[in-house]
């Protein structure tokens, strides 16, 4: 119960309801703050306890001046814990894992239970491995339970054996769009101590881009899996008063843009102004046009351009969203009284103080597309085709040549730029009526013409929720799209997350054989090297309608500006501009074709699932009962041995480097998402362990298993190493041989193991930037790693090194490995980390580079643990071990 020391009890009346809600307004200074720092203003408020959030922390944030650096630390409790299944699986072996360690340590297993309420949604698991047929989903869907059964049946079990816990069964959505359609709620209510309470709707989520509910209004982000597991327990998130951006939006966009282009010209604008750690709030008269739909697709690119979230304030356009989506009308208009209580209504006209400013006429957005590897990196449409004559040149060789082929019988010829996957997916635009009409309209007008696909390009559409399969249909848009071979393929994250599917194999032999630049273009979040489909190399975002239009073409050396998309069936030539649709044509759609009876119907058991997931045979039991022989949950070895008290930290003596890395390494080069290959160390395991090479599934799927992610860490097929020059993928010296050979980095990790030698890694700027995912930081725990050593890193990543025990360090301001004359060949001693035995957290500490020729460099690097909650994890081994050590002693 909370202390309430600035009497901010307050009885909220609607209809015939009463609410306890604690009103910011009760503490002075509060009407300064941003929207996002007056929701953490009523979180501390309602958790006042004295001890774990005190007066003092509660006079801080209001405090707050918006040229403070982040320098108090605060605990924020979420209302919500929401996940998905490839992150989610782990967090749920890893709370099997401490019930059985909480009674190795004399306590009771069931203390290790969700406090919050705790969310998944399993969208990660479907690959588009069939498509271009109308069977495409249902074949995929028996595919996918084919190979997740032992998955799915550990998540059922999961549900029972843990209350607070609830799972959506796979094909039901993207749990990106699940939650702004049906879970958020935007005003939480839960009752305590016999009294109904109410307040803002908070959450944090294993996936990066929880942040698309940040255009809801709803403060939610992205967390390690491990963090997102103590905030299950009850433990509240540390974190600093961060810094908030605000971004003035004015004007409106113009015809022709989407939302795509808008979050494309916003993802480049905040990467270059630099917003790593910080909150983005949007503000002004513009954000009144801004629709629903585009603010969840702002939000959701929020990991993209760095910031912790990018919230736009409740409004009319959050209530008409949530008539929209079936949400109760009760809820509603609780969402609306509570906001106007408390202030985090948008009123244009009052204008409240941030630390940096932005600002962008929605006018000046022009359509655009993001590539070859980056999102950050908006190209002008009209600029695409010599941005990709210039690009290319770094990913052929002189060696590379056309292919003459032939596919369904028809000759053609490929050369570099070649479309080999078009895709409709991602959260990111399917949740967009406006967008996914566009496409749909576009299709038609394109089949109408005559106009077809290139037969090279795999096209896929993965809608995020069934309800837009449900007004695609109605406005009679899916046979269109089914004409070019648009096909419903799955309902998940697919090719966004790497679950492509192969290409056609003529495409694969141009890539493999003939060296050429194969390209992809889809309408999602992420583009990074490696990530859409191994024989792939230049990747680009695009919104749904272009997708369609560069499935026509088949190739990125394209000006669709200006050139023809291909020859009509009257022979004349047909034209983007020929079959764009119209503002108003999409509008009209949109009107007619989208009501609430279509969510709630969709939404209406959404826990209950299909026959298949209804049939599954469900394990039962507190403790879960552990296959030997399973290859995708294992009891993980975090808490082995793991004495009731932590043992002191010592310096890092005698270290290796196993990886010199450069600037933007992500967590997908750390731990990749996507396909398995036979001739890698995760392979060569599931192959002895009887899986052939068909049913390898992804690295995703397999996140329960410790053994084959630890091989795969540092494995992305494009991952450079600079300690291994000339090659690509996880490759490295082993120095703990004497010829210093180069082999995996697996196969390294553990000769270093064997000859006790601990390990570090140096890298560049952004070091660990993209998806949240845990197994970055787990992996490169079991590899042996004990610190990294980069230049800079992105929020999520750091803290998840923290969270494992392993020590992130920060060269000093303008130096770099290189810099520093750093080879990678030197034997490391970092000293100084005993120095947080006694509580406190260095500055910097020293770290001394051993040359192989007797020089020596010594610098004093930044020490990266920011909170004294911080400290607290790394000096227990983890948050796990700290969290788990907590609760035995209560």
């Amino acid at each position: 119960m909370s202390l309430n020391s600035f009497d901010a009890r307050h009885d909220l009346v609607v209809g015939d309801t009463s609410y306890e809600v604690f009103r910011v307004n009760a503490v002075p200074g509060h009407e300064h703050l941003p929207y996002s720092l007056k929701v953490l203003l009523e979180n501390l408020l309602r958790t006042e306890d004295g001890v774990t959030v005190s007066a003092d922390d509660i006079r801080a944030l209001a405090a707050w001046r918006p040229d403070d650096q982040p320098h108090h630390e605060i605990q924020y409790s979420p209302a919500r814990v929401i996940m998905q299944d490839f992150t989610g699986v782990p967090c749920i072996v890893d709370l099997a894992t401490m019930r059985e360690a909480m009674s190795a340590l004399g306590g009771d297993p069931a203390r290790i239970n969700p406090l919050s309420t705790s969310q998944m949604v399993i969208d990660h698991s479907v690959i588009a491995e069939h498509f271009g047929t109308p069977q495409a989903l249902r074949q995929n869907t028996d595919i996918e339970y084919g190979r997740n059964r032992e998955r799915y049946q550990f998540l059922r079990w999961g549900q029972g054996a843990f209350d607070n816990f609830t799972v959506v069964p796979p094909g039901t959505g993207i749990v990106h769009q699940v939650n702004i359609e049906h879970l958020a709620r935007v005003a939480f209510t839960r009752e305590v101590d016999g009294v109904l309470q109410a307040y803002p709707d908070t959450c944090v989520g294993t996936d990066s881009h929880t942040t698309m509910v940040n255009g809801l209004g709803v403060i939610g982000w992205g967390v390690g899996g491990i963090e997102a597991e103590c905030a299950m327990l009850g433990q509240p998130v540390s974190m600093l008063i961060p810094r908030v951006v605000g971004f003035r939006l004015s004007g409106e966009l113009p015809t022709g843009a989407t939302a795509t282009d808008l979050v494309l010209t916003i993802t480049q604008m905040l990467r270059e102004h630099g917003v790593v750690g910080k909150f983005v709030e949007f503000f002004g008269e513009g954000v009144a046009r801004v629709p629903l739909a585009n603010r969840a697709t702002i939000g959701n690119m929020s990991p993209e351009y760095g910031s912790t979230i990018a919230v736009f304030p409740i409004d009319e356009a959050t209530l008409d969203y949530l008539r929209l989506t079936g949400r109760d009308e009760q809820q509603v208009a609780l969402v609306e009284a509570y906001a106007k209580l408390q202030g985090l209504w948008h009123d244009p006209s009052r204008e409240a103080e941030y630390s940096e400013y932005l600002e962008l006429d929605l006018s000046s957005v022009r359509p655009s597309i993001a590539g070859p590897k980056r999102p950050q990196d908006r190209i002008g449409l009209d600029e695409a085709q010599r941005v990709f004559r210039r690009d290319v040149a770094d990913h052929v060789s002189e060696a590379t040549r056309p292919l003459e082929t032939e596919i369904d019988g028809r000759p053609v010829r490929l050369d570099n730029g070649a479309i080999g996957v078009a895709a409709i997916t991602s959260c990111t635009n399917t949740s967009n009526p406006s967008v996914m009409i566009a496409a749909g309209l576009l299709a038609k007008k394109a089949i109408g013409k005559g106009l077809r696909r290139k037969p090279w390009v795999k096209t896929t559409l993965a809608p995020g929720s069934q309800v837009v399969t449900d007004y695609l249909t109605k406005a009679g848009l899916i046979e269109p799209l089914a004409a070019l071979d648009f096909d419903v393929v799955g309902y998940g994250c697919t090719t966004c997350i790497g679950n492509s599917g192969p290409v056609l194999p003529q495409v694969s032999t141009a890539a493999d054989d003939n060296g050429l630049a194969i390209t992809s273009v889809l309408s999602g979040n992420r583009n990074f090297e490696g990530r859409i489909n191994p024989d792939v190399t230049m990747n680009y975002l695009a919104s749904p309608p272009l997708v369609v239009a560069y499935a026509l073409v088949g190739t990125m050396d394209a000006d669709l500006t200006r050139e023809p998309l291909g020859i009509g069936a009257d022979g004349e030539p047909v034209r983007l501009a020929d079959i764009w649709p119209s503002e108003d044509e999409i509008e009209q759609v949109v009107s007619s074709c989208i009501d609430p009876e279509m969510y709630r119907a969709d939404y209406a058991d959404v826990f209950a699932g299909d026959e298949r997931w209804r049939s599954l045979a469900t394990p039962t039991g507190d403790l879960f009962a552990w296959d030997p022989d399973s290859t995708y949950v294992r009891r993980p070895p975090y808490f082995e041995g793991m004495p009731a008290e932590p043992e002191p930290v010592e310096d890092i003596t005698g270290a290796r480097a196993l990886l010199k890395l450069g600037d933007s390494v992500t967590t997908d080069h750390i731990s990749p998402a996507g396909a398995i290959r036979s001739d890698t160390p995760a392979g060569q395991y599931l192959l002895e362990h009887g899986v052939a090479p068909l049913d390898f599934n992804s690295y995703g799927s397999r996140r329960g298993n410790h053994e084959v992610m630890m091989r795969g860490t540092f494995a992305n097929i494009r991952l450079r190493n600079q300690l291994a020059p000339g090659t690509e993928g996880g490759f490295t010296r082993d120095f703990a041989r004497p010829e210093a050979p180069v082999t995996t980095v697996y196969e390294a990790s553990l000769d270093y193991r064997a000859a006790g030698v601990p390990l570090i890694v140096l890298a560049g700027k952004e070091y660990g930037s993209g998806s949240s995912r845990d197994w970055a930081a787990k992996g490169t725990l079991l590899l042996g790693v004990r610190a990294v050593i980069a230049e800079s890193f992105e929020r999520i990543h750091r803290s998840n090194l923290i969270g494992m025990g392993v020590l992130p360090l920060q060269f000093p301001a303008g130096s770099s490995a290189d810099s520093l004359g750093l080879t990678g060949e030197e034997t490391f001693a970092i000293r100084g980390v005993e120095g947080l035995n006694d509580g406190s957290v260095p500055e910097t500490m020293t770290v001394v580079a051993a040359g192989p020729d007797g020089s020596e460099v010594s610098f004093d690097a930044v020490v990266r643990i920011d909170t004294p909650g911080e400290r607290n994890y790394y000096v227990n081994g983890g948050i796990m071990q700290f969290v788990l050590r907590n609760l035995a002693r209560d």
